[in-house]
């Protein structure tokens, strides 16, 4: 029922700028927590940002500390991510994330298809 959709990756080069979308459907998520991670090629998969649904708090990954961006507009159902000084390392396709808590500690976790970010030097 839940569908989150990425937009927003392509190619930049180290030092620029990319700004990255996350598009809901089928739920509304303003009442949870949403998150970004990114996954390079042979490595797992990492945590990079994660934003509460009131948006006043924001929790980063030591990697992207004052780098990278992640806010909300609840009245479109979207997360962004917006990523400044990029660094080769920061190559990987990024994926946005939301974790429902249910019943007797379960957590049902939603992901996106993933978008495509080359950083080049």
């Amino acid at each position: 029922q839940v569908q989150l959709v990425e937009s927003g990756g392509g190619l930049a080069q180290a030092g620029g700028s990319l700004r990255l979308s996350c598009a809901s459907s089928g739920r509304n998520f303003n009442n949870y927590a949403m998150g970004w991670f990114r996954q390079a090629p042979g490595k797992e998969r990492e945590f990079v940002a994660v934003i509460p649904s009131s948006g006043a708090t924001t929790y980063y990954a030591d990697f992207v500390k004052g780098r990278f961006t992640i806010s909300r507009d609840n009245a479109k159902n979207t997360v962004y991510l917006q990523m400044s000084s990029l660094k080769p390392d920061d190559t990987a396709v990024y994926y946005c994330h939301l974790a429902v808590p249910g019943d007797l500690g379960r957590v049902y976790d939603f992901w996106g298809q993933g978008t495509q970010v080359t950083v080049s030097s």
